[in-house]
């Protein structure tokens, strides 16, 4: 079975969209990839709130990115999230991630995804 992490990530309030998007697939994605082993899939969702549906009352969104990181199992996870927790490779990570996130709004967790039958 595999292992799911998602994250929501938010953008510096001083890029476009279209630069927040550049830097993740051209310079962060490929960057991830690199220094952690065991990733089977990445996707990066790219809010569009123009097309939202909203709830009365709801919270405000207060993020730009879904990003979906598969992995074989949840010992693929864990060895992955050892090495990003590393100090040399965890600063790698935040220097990259300065460049293009508000850091002070990224929430991870893992999911317990379930599909409906067709």
């Amino acid at each position: 079975m595999t292992c799911k992490s998602i994250a929501l990530l938010r953008r510096r309030t001083d890029l476009s969209r279209e630069a927040f998007i550049t830097y993740y697939e051209e310079r962060h994605a490929p960057l991830i990839r690199s220094l952690l082993p065991g990733i089977v899939d990445y996707r990066r969702n790219f809010t569009n709130f123009d097309a939202a549906y909203v709830s009365e009352g709801a919270a405000p969104f207060d993020f730009d990115v879904v990003t979906e990181l598969w992995f074989m199992d949840r010992a693929a996870y864990d060895a992955a999230m050892a090495i990003a927790t590393r100090a040399d490779i965890a600063q790698r990570i935040a220097e990259d991630e300065a460049n293009f996130l508000d850091r002070t709004g990224t929430r991870m967790f893992l999911v317990d995804e379930r599909e409906s039958p067709r």
